[in-house]
């Protein structure tokens, strides 16, 4: 048979180099995109003989044969087949499979990407680790097949021949490793077995070598769960997780219509050691018609479910896939919904049938899943209602759902707390009017708390409400008597001239048995989120509280007296310094100078004794 010399479409030339030096970072994916391609070509064969009976075949597979001597490597296939204008029009041109314009924003923007899903475009990926590659196809129901060569200089020859098996077989004549290239030696059947069980081990058709089988075939994630044993669950969990405890919870979902695809998630039952550092793994692997085409993918679900493991595998995606233009891909949004929904809802469900498993869940990823409150596209509602918080209610966590139901009579506000630990929080004095009226006060430790409680202002119509921040109006609480608020009025004017650390001296209702409390203005920094800022680097002005003292407390009312009997007496100075360190102390800050406090309490005691 003549043979016909053609050149490669000018966008095919120039995705050829773009494949051999900047797209495809990993050369392993050649084998990868080989695979693909033969999988389609038997899935297309599957569906042509439930058409025609005549175009039926058995035992459908993929083989591959490597000959280290020869340094070949050859990917057949029993599939479809092409003509010769299929080659013509898959191969030396890239016009059908949509892929020019990306080309030319792949030159100009410089950025790498992998090209995936048609014949065409993933097949160019050979020539990374190739000298030449040898294409011999027969398309069924023809009588002859074609012979396609190039070594990617530009030009590739084709010619008819006969006696070829119907299928397509790759053959990729792979260049000599040397030190300079460093290339895996392709021919080796160990970097093959690695490859096909990384990348292939799910496609739906035996890959052979030999005798041997080479993958699995066992995707779990479409296989009915009935089907499943909970050992096959927990066996693929380890293997795709690197955890070797259980998983929490299985969820399993399938998307049909006009863009399908399937899911296999896991929430583990511990939280990794890296899951609050920046470089943190997300735990989703995406596949694209079985075939592997990334390991943590953080664009698949929102990064407060960072911690749930898993498999998303997509009938089609768009044929451009990297991790930019992942994020911009409308199926991709659709998928990260969704996903985030059924993982929140499985949660809810758990809250509700298996406490246990709730508590172990919200113990070690509460924290993680509470930073979606601090995003603005995330539901917060759905969010919050699997929430749980410690609270003065008891020792065991509250749900909002609970903490509202057992809201007071009047009480129209979720009241909270934040601090660094329960203990300290517990302590505080700015819990002692809620303790005494039996108002339960949410107690939020975590870091995260203090910034989404500044993004979040309600739940279910009820507005959270800080007890240290701003005035505090207690349902049915009496007002301080105007009278009582004037007779007070010179010493509170001359504590506020006296202490340079304070925006305001007031008195109270908030405070039962202690003297003195400080709080911070309604739209004022938390000294606990003043100390995150500063110690991420960040330059404050210094942030001035309000000083409340408590009329009915002795030490303020003796202090009263004091001052208006003896107001120019030096020890008053040192009574107010101690009494704002004491303030201070009781809600677990830190003194300017506590060397001078000591000094001044030491003082004071030795003239008691």
């Amino acid at each position: 048979m003549s043979t016909e010399t053609l050149e490669f479409q000018a966008e095919a030339r120039q995705l050829l180099q773009l494949m051999v030096h900047s797209i495809y970072s990993n050369k392993d994916i050649f084998l990868r995109e080989l695979i693909s391609n033969a999988s389609d070509a038997l899935d297309k064969r599957r569906l042509a003989g439930l058409k025609d009976a005549g175009l039926k075949a058995d035992d459908l597979h993929i083989e591959i044969e490597a000959d280290k001597e020869a340094r070949t490597l050859t990917v057949r296939d029993n599939g479809i087949g092409m003509s010769r204008d299929d080659v013509v029009g898959l191969i030396g041109t890239i016009a059908r499979s949509g892929t020019a314009e990306t080309l030319r924003r792949l030159q100009e923007s410089k950025e790498s990407a992998e090209l995936i899903g048609q014949f065409g475009v993933g097949f160019y990926s050979v020539f990374m680790v190739a000298d030449k590659v040898t294409l011999l196809t027969r398309k069924a129901g023809e009588e002859t097949g074609v012979r396609w060569e190039s070594d990617g200089d530009g030009t590739y020859t084709i010619e008819t021949v006969e006696g070829v098996p119907e299928g397509t077989a790759v053959t990729v004549h792979l260049r000599p490793a040397d030190a300079e290239d460093a290339l895996y030696d392709y021919a080796d059947e160990w970097k093959i077995r690695e490859i096909v069980k990384r990348y292939s081990d799910f496609i739906s058709f035996p890959i052979r070598m030999g005798d041997d089988t080479l993958n699995s075939m066992k995707a779990l994630w479409a296989r009915p769960r009935s089907e499943v044993k909970d050992e096959e669950y927990r066996e693929f969990y380890r293997h795709i997780s690197r955890d070797w405890s259980d998983p929490l919870e299985v969820i399993q979902m399938r998307a049909e219509g006009t863009f399908e695809y399937e899911a296999l998630l896991f929430i583990p039952s511990r939280a990794p050691h890296d899951l609050f550092q920046r470089d943190a793994r997300h735990g989703i692997q995406l596949y694209v018609k079985r075939v592997f085409i990334m390991d943590d993918s953080r664009e698949l679900l929102p990064s407060h479910l960072r911690f749930v493991k898993g498999v998303v595998d997509a009938a089609d995606l768009s044929l451009n896939i990297s991790r930019e233009i992942l994020q911009q891909d409308r199926h991709i949004q659709l998928i990260r919904r969704r996903l985030a929904k059924k993982v929140l809802s499985t949660i809810k469900d758990l809250m509700r049938s298996d406490a246990e498993k709730y508590r172990t869940f919200w113990r070690e990823f509460g924290a993680a899943i509470k930073e979606g409150l601090l995003d603005a596209n995330e539901d917060h509602k759905a969010i919050l209602d699997v929430a749980s918080f410690a609270s003065t209610a008891g020792e065991d966590p509250t749900t909002l759902t609970d903490y509202v139901a057992r809201m007071k009579d009047g009480q129209d506000k979720i009241y909270f707390m934040t601090g660094e630990s329960r203990a300290q929080v517990e302590n505080s004095p700015h819990l002692e009017a809620f303790r005494a009226k039996e108002y339960e006060v949410l107690l939020l430790t975590d870091p995260v708390d203090e910034i989404w409680v500044e993004a979040v202002r309600e739940y279910d119509g009820r507005e959270f409400q800080s007890v240290a921040r701003g005035a505090v109006d207690l349902p049915s609480e009496q007002e301080l008597s105007q009278e009582r608020s004037g007779a007070y009025a010179p010493l509170l004017t001359w504590l506020n001239e006296t202490l340079d650390d304070v925006k305001d001296v007031r008195l109270t209702t908030r405070l039962t048995s202690s003297p003195a409390c400080l709080v911070s203005d309604a739209d004022a920094l938390t000294p606990t989120l003043e100390k995150m800022y500063r110690a991420m680097g960040q330059e404050l002005p210094p942030v001035k509280r309000i000083l409340e003292l408590n009329p009915e407390h002795p030490l303020v009312s003796g202090l009263k007296s004091a001052y208006e009997q003896r107001a120019a007496d030096p020890e008053l100075t040192e009574t107010a310094e101690l009494l704002y360190g004491t303030a201070l102390l009781a809600e677990g800050g830190d003194l300017a100078d506590p060397a001078r406090f000591a000094k001044l309490l030491a003082d004071r005691l030795a003239r008691t004794v």
